[in-house]
């Protein structure tokens, strides 16, 4: 059986402590996840600073800002920045219209209900519903983008099924006795399993010779 907690300390000793979005609240955390398209952190942050430092990341500033000025800085998130501008304008418009302008709202209600209403907004599936309810203090288990379920996948959690919700439910039914009991553990756990996913353990052509956790991985031999 593999062994999330020695994973986790050789990841920290190879990255140190993973910094967590600097998004802040449900709001932001929607608007992050949608600031760009296939592009890098960098650029994820660049956007994102853009929006707070130019137009101002609050409901009404979004649905106030000119077209132009959003188009502007939906051009550095890559592919269909019209498609992005009228993104960000839904979820500011959704967030005034069912939640009176205040997202953080939600936090106060029941876990499910709560990801229910993060599940309204463009982009956001359950497992995003999950992530930004873990960087918001609140969450049940440990939520996987798809680099954090490969690394766990390769080491020996779960197995590879037809589905990717199939695969994904098996490997959080492999990881319930090992998660970590604070929510900042299961930040730490989430980031630096995304962060080693991107880095080493890619989709393609992984870095298995050099990898940090390769005495613990048996796909290293396959």
């Amino acid at each position: 059986m593999p062994d999330l907690k020695k994973l986790v300390a050789k990841l920290t000793r190879h990255y140190g402590e993973a910094s967590a979005p600097p998004a802040r609240g449900p709001f932001e955390l929607v608007m992050w996840e949608n600031a760009c398209y296939l592009l890098s952190d960098e650029r994820r942050a660049a956007v994102f600073k853009g929006l707070r430092e130019q137009v101002g990341l609050t409901p009404s500033a979004i649905l106030k800002a000119p077209r132009e000025a959003l188009l502007t800085l939906a051009k550095l998130g890559g592919m269909r920045p019209e498609t992005r501008v009228f993104r960000w304008r839904e979820i500011a418009r959704i967030t005034m219209t069912e939640f009176g302008g205040n997202l953080n709202s939600i936090l106060e209600q029941p876990y499910e209900q709560a990801k229910q209403a993060l599940q309204k907004f463009p982009s956001i599936g359950e497992p995003g519903a999950e992530k930004i309810l873990l960087f918001c203090g609140t969450s049940r288990g440990l939520p996987l983008e798809s680099n954090g379920l490969r690394v766990l996948n390769r080491v020996g959690f779960g197995r590879v099924l037809k589905s990717y919700g199939a695969t994904y439910r098996s490997v959080q039914e492999a990881l319930r006795d090992q998660l970590p009991r604070d929510n900042a553990g299961l930040v730490r756990t989430h980031l630096l399993l995304r962060q080693h996913g991107k880095t080493f353990c890619r989709t393609n052509a992984p870095l298995c010779r050099s990898c940090p956790v390769s005495q613990l991985c048996p796909f290293r031999t396959k």
